[in-house]
């Protein structure tokens, strides 16, 4: 029985993504520069093409200020590249003006015939150090804006940072209805929870033990039912898997065994969250865990001495792995986001081992924001005005 009352509760299945690594964030070893795995066009979309082709249901692809690639213009060139793969594109709100925005969503969304969701994201702007309680009233203005972008014939807006009246919603209207793409968000503030509990239908985790996690689960819940609303559960982790427990483990510490922790240290501090709450968790998980970085028999802490955000990996053989899956499955959790270094390697790996154990879905299509046919929009079949 899962841990709160969730969304996807007659779901036997989950949506299963990877990661797209777009910021400078791909290694054989952590903090060991590697050319041949930089975030280029070629390394990056040859991931995505990959997770397509073995099945993988959705991948993410995240923003942040650092050498690599712009989000929604690699989604933009990736789309028609790929089949039937969701791509998960990061925004940052506020980056861009919402109103046009909330037309390049709409594009986006037509170029992949419905498989847009997105990553709603609330830190702060490259050279930015905004306070909180702003950051998360310009998000939740952006959020409700698209909202009406997608459901509304006109944009009327009054509030404290954006003021519309009366725009047509004609150059912003997606493939997808019933609401528009779905909105996945991670967040451990009040402001965060209460944001996700009102507007987003996916609660984005980072490692932790499971205690912790459920934790987490409970008070995001609470915050959607001040709202009315039932959210699903998301999970972002490594992946690190192999035929024995003992190869995944000798991997593991293989990985980090180059690593200079002042290296570390200046990879973790160039990300846009360094100083986010959700970082401090993953640096408390490490200072937890015993002497090989376990905070669990299969949850390993080393990643996150190379990496801001999500800091850990389920470690182990085939069968432990989908072992764990189904674990956080029972808890409550629909959507995970995985990854392993270097991407493509690991992709291969988890993707031809684990993943033909698992029985996945694609939210976006279950919860019936994909129409079989194209949509009576200006971009689609409808009368243009």
């Amino acid at each position: 029985m899962s841990v709160v009352p969730i969304r996807g509760a007659d779901l036997d299945a989950a949506e299963v993504a990877w990661f797209a690594p777009l910021c400078s964030d791909d290694y054989r070893h952590l903090g060991v520069p590697d050319g041949n795995l930089r975030s280029s066009w070629e390394h990056t979309s040859r991931i995505v093409r990959r997770a397509d082709e073995l099945g993988f249901r959705n991948i993410l692809c995240p923003s942040s200020y650092q050498v690599g690639q712009d989000t929604l213009t690699f989604a933009a060139a990736v789309a028609p590249l790929t089949e039937r793969i969701n791509l998960l594109a990061a925004i940052r709100c506020g980056e861009l003006h919402p109103i046009m925005l909330a037309r390049t969503v709409a594009t986006l969304d037509h170029i992949l015939h419905g498989r847009l969701t997105l990553n709603v994201i609330s830190s702060d702007f490259p050279g930015e150090k905004a306070d909180t309680e702003y950051r998360y009233r310009r998000s939740w203005e952006v959020v409700e804006i698209l909202k009406q972008a997608w459901t509304r014939d006109t944009i009327d807006y009054q509030g404290q940072v954006y003021q519309f009246s009366g725009l047509s919603t004609d150059p912003a209207r997606p493939y997808q209805t019933n609401g528009g793409p779905l909105l996945y968000f991670g967040g451990y503030t009040p402001p965060a929870l209460d944001l996700c509990g009102a507007h987003c239908d996916t609660y984005l985790m980072w490692p932790e033990s499971k205690a912790a996690l459920a934790e987490r689960m409970r008070a995001a819940h609470a915050a959607a039912a001040r709202h009315g609303r039932v959210l699903d559960y998301g999970l972002r982790i490594h992946m690190i898997v192999r035929d024995t427990q003992d190869e995944a483990r000798e991997y593991a510490a293989d990985l980090v065994s180059r690593l200079d922790d002042d290296k570390g240290r200046e990879i973790r501090n160039r990300a846009l969250d360094a100083t986010s709450m959700g970082v401090a968790i993953q640096a408390s998980n490490r200072a937890l865990a015993d002497d090989e970085g376990y905070i669990e028999p299969h949850l390993w802490t080393g990643i996150g001495r190379a990496r801001s955000g999500c800091g850990a990996a389920i470690v182990g053989d085939v069968d432990q792995v989908v072992s764990e899956i189904h674990e956080y499955m029972k808890m409550g959790i629909r959507a995970f986001i995985f990854s392993g270094y270097p991407h493509l390697d690991e992709c291969e790996i988890f993707g031809t081992k684990v993943l033909p154990h698992l029985k996945t879905c694609s939210l976006a299509h279950t919860y019936g924001r994909v129409p079989a046919q194209t949509p009576a929009t200006p971009l689609g079949v409808g009368v243009r005005r």
